[in-house]
């Protein structure tokens, strides 16, 4: 090769890129100008030798000589491919709809500039990234492709969206992992909360907040806490979280070794849950138990937050469980000793205690003495009186009283009180207050078909018999006469000490006026009365002074024929009277009947004496003239004692 040919040679290697590579791949931290004296100091055959070898090597594989002469692109195939790619990947390829991360690259008050390596940057409203305060520029975020080009050539981006599909693919995960994640509690609503799940709003309910119920939902307002996801509705876009399945996990564990260890009699410390009117529920460390009302207290209470409050620790004992141990049965009470064998040894039979009611029932009422010691007060230990009365009638819930201890059993812890015997009896000295013939004043307090039931004080009771009522008046039923509540005057007839019964009158407070009767109603008198009732077996009539007369059917036809009717006033005259009795009968068909016959034997008498009628009036019209009491002087007095005593009853 001659000297002409190499220095051509190596201009056009100098002036072509490959040329430029291969130094740059030979000697990549020496430039061009560093390395021209070194070649320079070469000696001529070494240069010689290398340009020969260069040549040699770089014609089939670096360079394309008919491409060189014609002016064209000197790269490879391979090269120009490489290029290619390295190009492409400058650009992120993405499409509509898609999730992918950006850089913040500025940022306003409207809206934020995020580069996700496209030819162009995207826009998101600055109001998306309100719940991030801290955002700067550089900072990665998650955006929504919403449009690749608006109207104004802008592509549109959303960073919610995104936030929204990432959360609900992140909270599905969570629920397919049973993962435990954390969430901020928002607000409260109705039957529970809402919580923050990656930008999803998540319903805590209340029961899910904790293993024991939940009485304040507002603290928990404010508070991030971990959560399970237990429950999602993908066509409602609906998440339910839990905290209390995350306690009860770790509880479980604790309640089985609880469970395993318990023992009746054993005593274990716990934390009221729930007060209930019935009882107290027990936190025993996850094991729930039982306090009943009765197990409570010794002494009588209404309701158990007398006794206990909510989230207060109490020691208590286990009383029973089921074989399961689900069902635990304890006792506060049977820590402190039972009150009756605190109760005074010189307590006994007879002595009087003083007691506040705490129950009352038809039969009596239970008296606490002492906390935790009680006596009943039977019904019938409450008053002398004999009549049935419920314990209501006599004391309340809450009186304080006074009473004798009537029986005292230490062993079965049970007594029994009276009030009445702190008052004297009354029948002990019965003949001397209430004795035959005394007058009182009584309260009627029941009635029967043949009596009226009557109360003259507390625990003295009489009878009055139907028949000692009234000495006049036919009396079917007591309650014609009187009414349960009313006051009404007795004499004591007869005393019955043994069955604590008295026999009473009434009528006997005045005298009886049969005996003056027999003088005024006698056989053949004849008296105006009125007709009261009409019955079937004849009618009742009144007669004057009260007194009533009985006429049979036949007694009552008229002389016309005719029946007499009710209210009509007649004549009627007496056809019998009965004092023992007490019984008138009358008729006003006799006095027709009467008068009839007279006449016919007025006549039958003229005819026998020649047919002369009579001078005078037979004697049997005389007796048919009417009788009156006021006629009679001697009974003047009897009847306006009957009057005014007939005043007095109504």
């Amino acid at each position: 090769m001659t000297e002409e040919k190499k220095e051509n040679l190596e201009q056009e290697v100098t002036e072509t890129p490959v040329q430029e590579e291969v130094v740059a791949e030979v000697a990549p931290e020496t430039t061009t100008e560093e390395a021209a004296p070194a070649v320079a100091e070469e000696p001529a055959e070494v240069k010689a030798e290398t340009a020969e070898v260069k040549e040699t090597s770089a014609e089939p594989e670096e360079f394309d000589w008919a491409s060189l002469e014609v002016g064209l692109d000197a790269y490879s195939e391979k090269e120009r491919d490489k290029l290619a790619e390295m190009y492409n990947n400058t650009l992120n390829t993405v499409s509509e709809k898609e999730v992918l991360k950006g850089t913040v690259i500025s940022l306003n008050k409207r809206e934020v500039v995020v580069d996700i390596g496209y030819k162009s940057d995207g826009i998101v409203n600055i109001n998306e990234f309100r719940y991030n305060p801290d955002l700067k520029v550089g900072d990665k975020v998650d955006v929504y492709i919403e449009s690749l080009e608006d109207k104004k050539g802008q592509m549109i981006l959303s960073h919610k969206q995104a936030r929204s599909t990432r959360s609900w693919d992140r909270v599905n995960e969570a629920l397919e992992n049973d993962e435990i994640i954390k969430g901020y509690i928002k607000c409260r609503t109705k039957g529970g909360m809402i919580v923050d799940v990656f930008g999803i709003e998540a319903f805590l309910p209340g029961s899910q907040i904790d293993v024991k119920p939940i009485r304040d939902y507002d603290v928990f307002v404010g508070k991030t806490m971990e959560f399970k996801v237990v429950k999602i509705n993908n066509e409602y876009r609906n998440v339910v979280v839990s905290h209390k399945a995350l306690i009860e996990a770790e509880l479980e564990q604790q309640k089985k070794d609880i469970i395993g260890k318990l023992e009746k009699g054993q005593v274990l410390e716990g934390t009221v849950k729930n007060i209930t009117s019935y009882g107290v529920f027990m936190d025993l460390g996850g094991v729930d138990g039982l306090i009943h009302i009765t197990d409570l207290s010794w002494g009588r209470i209404s309701h158990p937050n007398e006794i206990v409050e909510l989230d207060q620790k109490l020691n208590v004992v286990i009383l029973d469980f089921d074989d399961d141990k689900k069902r635990i049965a304890l006792g506060l009470k049977q820590l402190t000793p039972h009150p009756w064998d605190n109760l005074d040894e010189n307590l006994k039979v007879g002595d009087k205690v003083t007691g506040k009611v705490v129950v009352i029932a038809d039969y009596g009422a239970f008296v606490e003495i002492a906390p935790g010691v009680e006596g009943l007060i039977h019904v019938s230990e409450m008053s002398w009186s004999q009549h049935l009365r419920s314990a209501q009638d006599f004391l309340k819930v809450g009186d304080e009283v006074e009473a004798s201890i009537l029986t005292l059993d230490r062993d079965e812890r049970k007594m029994s009180l009276g009030i009445k015997q702190l008052k004297s009896d009354p029948w002990e000295n019965i003949e001397k207050q209430y004795g035959v013939g005394s007058k009182h004043k009584a309260t009627v307090r029941n009635f029967t078909n043949f009596g009226v039931f009557v109360e003259i004080t507390e625990g003295v009771d009489g009878l009055i018999h139907i028949s000692d009522l009234s000495w006049t008046k036919k009396i079917k039923h007591p309650s014609e006469f009187t009414a349960i509540g009313e006051e009404i005057q007795v004499v004591v007839l007869d005393i019955d000490k043994e069955n604590r019964r008295l026999s009473l009158g009434h009528k006997q407070l005045e005298e009886n006026p049969w005996d003056v009767f027999e003088t005024i109603f006698t056989v053949d008198s004849i008296h105006e009365g009125t007709v009261v009732e009409l019955m079937d077996k004849g009618a009742v009539i009144a007669l004057p002074y009260g007194v009533e007369g009985f006429a049979t059917p036949r007694h009552l036809v008229k002389e016309d024929g005719t029946s007499v009717k009710q209210d009509e006033k007649l004549d009627f005259k007496v056809i019998e009277f009965n004092k023992s009795a007490k019984r008138i009968i009358v008729s006003h068909s006799r006095i027709a009947e009467d008068e009839k016959r007279s006449e016919e034997n007025a006549k039958r008498k003229a005819q026998a004496k020649g047919g002369k009628k009579p001078a005078a009036q037979p004697e049997t019209t005389l007796n048919i003239e009417k009788t009156t009491l006021g006629d009679i002087s001697e009974l003047a007095a009897l009847k306006t004692q009957m009057e005014e005593n007939e005043k007095k009853d109504k």
